[in-house]
């Protein structure tokens, strides 16, 4: 049995608040705002008025250095946490002001690739136990299913039957990151928000893991938005690229011309920085 079929948009049919995005846009994002208080009057802007649409199928490079605001904009971006001010609207449904319930089921839509695999797997689960997770907390009861979605996601990102009742720390990093991967795709989610999905790894396995990245979306059709610090990178793997700096989007073009049409001097500064 393959893998379960998309769910349906909850916040639709339940009354939670709509967005009216431009047809076709997986992802709209309007002066979205994040302002942490930390101890001071004014707070830290992380984020500031930052506004984008991905279509549904693309991929989105967030790129910019260290501090520039990118993970708090992929966390905000995710509802993990609340922005400040502005909305992200996701395949039509705006997240801010969900109830938690209809929250609850639209994170089936949403996933998270984080940057450390290591940290992120538990340690005492088996890679059968990490990737079916996502199926036992959304409510697939029938274990054969749940078997054979495990099996299949498996084969997608390349990792072998035998692997199945290994633990992460017998693991190597590239397999650890394929286990990461299937984790959050096992649900077919819409949209994929992948943290720096490569940097942890040597630069042979992160060729391979960026080719399994655009091949798995070529045969799931999922949307990507892609934080990244690394501009080359961003332009083989995305379409388009945000380049991010002091919380703002001071540069968004496709990502074709991005190194050789580039026109801010930021933007300049991080592609001299490219070996």
């Amino acid at each position: 049995m393959g893998l379960s079929p998309p769910a349906e948009h909850p916040g639709r049919a339940d009354g939670a608040v709509n967005g009216a995005e431009p047809e076709g846009a997986m992802v709209a994002v309007r002066d979205l705002t994040k302002r942490f208080s930390a101890g001071r009057r004014d707070g830290v802007l992380a984020v500031d008025s930052v506004s984008f649409e991905v279509a549904a199928g693309a991929s989105l490079g967030v790129v910019g250095e260290s501090g520039s605001g990118k993970s708090t904009l992929a966390r905000c971006l995710l509802h993990l946490i609340e922005p400040t001010s502005g909305e992200a609207i996701i395949d039509g449904v705006a997240l801010r002001g969900l109830a938690p319930r209809h929250l609850r089921r639209q994170r089936r839509q949403l996933q998270l690739v984080p940057q450390d695999s290591h940290a992120a797997l538990d340690p005492r689960m088996s890679v059968r136990q990490i990737v079916e997770e996502p199926l036992v907390v959304h409510g697939e009861r029938n274990a054969s299913v749940r078997l054979a979605a495990v099996e299949e996601m498996l084969d997608l990102v390349g990792l072998e039957d035998s692997l199945v009742a290994r633990r992460p720390a017998a693991l190597s990093g590239g397999q650890r990151q394929r286990v990461s991967i299937a984790r959050s795709l096992i649900l077919k989610p819409r949209l994929v928000v992948l943290d720096e999905p490569v940097s942890a790894l040597d630069v042979c396995v992160q060729a391979q893991i960026v080719n399994l990245l655009k091949s798995l979306q070529r045969t799931l059709g999922t949307t990507y938005v892609v934080i990244l610090h690394d501009l080359a990178l961003a332009r083989y793997l995305c379409d388009d690229v945000a380049v991010m700096h002091r919380g703002r989007i001071v540069e968004h073009r496709p990502a074709a011309s991005i190194i050789e049409d580039a026109c801010h001097p930021y933007t300049r500064s991080l592609i001299d920085a490219i070996p």
